[in-house]
C-alpha cells in the first residue's frame, strides 16, 4: 500500500516527517475558529451558515473535542468526513501518531498509519487547483494524505500549534470550537517512541465515536 508522508517544518530546519498512512492521508493543521455570521439577512450570511456542520469526537477517559466543519471551503472533505462519522467508521480508532507542538493524528482502521477507508478524495487545496482560505493554525482540522494530492480518505490530524506551513497542501477543512484542552493534554502527555510521534497501541488515544451534531 502506498505510505503517507506528513511534512512537518520547524522554525529554523524543514525537516520530513514520514506519516504512516494507508496512502490515503497524510496532514497538516491550522487553528481558527471561524463562525458563521449572526446576520438575519436571508442570503448572504444566513446561506453561509447552512455550510457549518457540527461534530463532537469523544476520546475515551478525556472528554470530548467539538469541532465545527465548513462545507463552504471544502465540500468534499467535509461531506466526506460526516458520512464516515455517520457510518460509525472512527468509533474504536485511535490517534497514532502525535507531535507535540505540531498536530495529533489519526482515523487509521489498520493503526499503522497506512490503512483508510474504501475511497479517496481530491485534495481541496491549492497547489491541487482548489481555492480553500483556511488556514492551519491552532485547532485546525484537516485530512493526511499521501504523496499523490487526491490520496486522503479516513486519517485526518488535529493542529496543535499554528502550522501554516502547511496551507494550501493539505485540506484543512474547519476549527476546534470547543476541547483544545483535551488536544493539550493529549499533544503534550502522550508517550511517544521518536520524532515522528509514533505512539505504541497501549498508549494511544482512544476515538469512542464522532458524533454528527448537523
Amino acid at each position: 500500500m502506498k505510505k503517507i508522508v506528513i511534512i512537518w517544518m520547524a522554525a529554523v530546519l524543514a525537516t520530513a516527517a514520514f506519516l504512516t498512512g494507508c496512502g490515503k492521508t497524510e496532514g497538516r493543521s491550522q487553528e481558527a475558529g471561524q463562525t458563521g455570521g449572526t446576520d438575519e439577512s436571508a442570503s448572504g450570511e444566513d446561506a453561509e451558515e447552512t455550510e457549518l456542520h457540527h461534530v463532537e469526537i469523544v476520546i475515551k477517559d478525556k472528554g470530548s473535542i467539538y469541532v465545527e466543519l465548513d462545507a463552504g471551503k471544502a465540500p468534499i472533505t467535509v461531506a466526506n468526513f460526516l458520512k464516515l462519522a455517520g457510518d460509525g467508521f472512527y468509533d474504536g480508532l485511535t490517534f497514532h501518531r502525535i507531535i507535540n507542538g505540531f498536530m495529533m493524528q489519526g482515523g487509521d482502521p489498520e493503526g499503522t498509519g497506512r490503512g483508510g477507508s474504501d475511497e479517496e478524495i481530491k485534495g481541496e487545496f491549492s497547489v491541487n487547483g482548489v481555492d480553500n482560505p483556511l488556514s492551519h493554525t491552532r485547532g485546525a482540522i484537516s485530512m493526511a494524505r499521501a504523496k499523490s494530492y487526491d490520496s486522503a480518505s479516513s486519517q485526518f490530524f488535529i493542529v496543535h500549534q499554528d502550522s501554516i506551513y502547511l496551507d494550501g497542501q493539505y485540506a484543512c477543512f474547519g476549527y476546534v470550537t470547543d476541547g483544545m484542552d483535551i488536544v493539550d493534554d493529549i499533544c503534550e502527555n502522550t508517550k511517544v517512541e521518536d520524532d515522528n510521534g509514533t505512539v505504541l497501541m497501549e498508549n494511544r488515544p482512544v476515538i469512542e465515536t464522532i458524533k454528527v451534531i448537523d
